[in-house]
């Protein structure tokens, strides 16, 4: 984690592929993967386990650090914005998302075309309703 923010966070959980991080005072949950891809059924506990952690720590941003991943998998991607983010929204009222592609280009790529394909598929999703945006840093993530 970038040492200036190391401070900050607080770790909470450890996944085998990520790690899962609070700034209460900011309301903001971090995931950081820390593999080059994350299976989807991990992926899926991942993401149902931090739904918890929203809850209890009433968290009102999310980032997602997936500078680390090579490793696209549109399955994954459609569970988080089409499932997860819409319960995340309906359950908790999260609405900011922050994502840290890797600087790959045909990673960011893949996303994009992703992000195409569900809006063709659920052109009604309630991630539509959602603050999402990408980000260079955690930093910048935070402040965003």
């Amino acid at each position: 984690m970038e040492n200036k923010l190391s401070n900050d966070f607080q770790l909470i959980e450890r996944f085998s592929h990520a790690e899962v991080y609070i700034w209460q005072e900011k309301k903001a949950l971090l995931i950081v993967a820390n593999a080059n891809y994350i299976p989807i059924e991990e992926f899926k506990e991942l993401f149902t386990q931090t739904g918890e952690i929203i809850q209890k720590y009433h968290i009102t941003k999310v980032i997602f650090d997936k500078r680390k991943l090579t490793v696209f998998h549109q399955p994954s991607m459609e569970w988080y914005f089409v499932i997860w983010k819409e319960e995340m929204f309906l359950k908790y009222g999260v609405k900011t998302h922050r994502k840290i592609l890797p600087d790959d280009s045909v990673f960011v790529q893949s996303v994009k075309l992703g992000r195409m394909k569900i809006e063709r598929e659920y052109p009604n999703g309630k991630y539509k309703e959602l603050d999402i945006q990408y980000a260079d840093s955690i930093e910048e993530a935070v402040e965003k």
